[in-house]
């Protein structure tokens, strides 16, 4: 491909709008990309986007802009729920596809989409490229190199607080700042682990490998949320602990739970023989990898270290969902391979959906997919 990927956006909420439509109408990336499509059945969402991005085509009606729209890729940034629906029907129109976290609610899934996708030839991108990170990239080299000696365990999470509840987007009344965010307590996909443990998950199992047993407990604490007044039932589980059995002794406790860390954001701490790696500390003192000043100068943190993070998009939110979108684009237009593959996310969902298991059935649960770290 010698001009720019005509890619769609499929979801006008929040990440639609902060991580995919605020960075990809940028004048710096036509030459690269361009948005000419958008697709949000909300009343008069897509065509409010539309309006304010300069984009040529709005669409209430998936399948009508799968019919309709002038594309080749399209970035799926709907509730987790309807990934696998919609990237399925993208495959099969022949269209490129980059996932939001996370790809699908189930490893079956996963499979038939990564399967669907290889036999058409068709490229797949499944966020999070966690492994883009240069940091990740050291502590790998690092656990390599033995500078830990031999690793103990680890330790990553998140936990769900309020925040989806007070994002900017969903504090007004027009259809881009009304976007209720109702579908992350509720299954299938919501709840912390799909929505925001699973930047730990890439990270760790990046790092370290696949895992081969999961064992866990978890269920639903909080029934209900009040948001703008309105009272919404919760059934997806929002406190869940797990342990991962990576073989040889070496395990990892992981959390997605309503409230309480103990590891910093989507970073995993690692512990070993000879020491510690919590966070960009090796035994206490920062340790060196590409990048390392001008990372704790930016007001954006590591993002500003992404490969196609650069001039303005370094002040802007959500630009790791903007570097996992062009990832997409070097496949498709230049054949450039990535780390943020199908591959991964499926073992990081399985790992997800295991866990439930292991929760219901007081069993531990081997898993049987795995991936090839880039």
């Amino acid at each position: 491909m010698t001009g720019p990927l005509k890619i769609g956006v499929v979801g006008c909420g929040s990440i639609g709008i902060r991580g995919a439509l605020d960075h990809l109408t940028l004048p710096d990336v036509q030459d690269r990309v361009q948005v000419t499509a958008v697709c949000d059945p909300a009343p008069g969402r897509a065509e409010a986007a539309a309006r304010k991005y300069g984009v040529p085509q709005a669409f209430e009606d998936y399948d009508r802009m799968l019919e309709q729209a002038d594309m080749a890729a399209v970035t799926i940034c709907t509730p987790i729920g309807l990934h696998y629906e919609q990237g399925l029907k993208a495959i099969r129109a022949g269209k490129h596809v980059h996932f939001n976290k996370t790809m699908t609610v189930t490893t079956a899934e996963a499979d038939h989409l990564i399967d669907e996708a290889r036999s058409r030839g068709i490229h797949l991108v499944a966020s999070p490229g966690q492994m883009l990170r240069p940091h990740n990239r050291r502590i790998r080299e690092m656990i390599s190199d033995g500078v830990l000696g031999k690793i103990s365990w680890a330790v990553t999470g998140a936990a769900f607080g309020a925040y989806h509840e007070n994002e900017g987007v969903r504090q007004g009344d027009d259809p881009l700042h009304n976007i209720d965010p109702s579908w992350y307590w509720r299954t299938p996909g919501g709840g912390p682990l799909y929505d925001m443990t699973v930047y730990g998950l890439h990270a760790l199992t990046g790092i370290l490998g696949p895992a081969k047993r999961v064992t866990a407990f978890s269920g639903v604490s909080i029934r209900e949320r009040v948001y703008r007044g309105k009272t919404y039932p919760c059934d997806a589980h929002d406190n869940t602990l797990m342990c991962l059995d990576f073989g040889d002794a070496l395990f990892a406790f992981v959390y997605g739970t309503f409230a309480g860390s103990v590891a910093p954001f989507g970073m995993p701490s690692f512990f070993g023989q000879k020491g510690t790696i919590v966070g960009l500390e090796l035994n206490g003192q920062p340790f060196d990898y590409p990048g390392r000043e001008e990372a704790r100068a930016a007001s954006q943190g590591d993002q500003v270290l992404l490969p196609h993070v650069k001039g303005p998009h370094r002040e802007m939110g959500e630009a790791h969902v903007f570097e996992d979108v062009m990832q997409l684009v070097d496949l498709v237009r230049e054949g450039i391979p990535t780390p943020a593959t199908p591959e991964h996310a499926r073992h990081v969902i399985e790992i997800i959906e295991a866990a439930y298991r292991s929760a219901e059935t007081g069993q531990a649960q081997a898993l049987r997919t795995s991936f090839q770290p880039v």
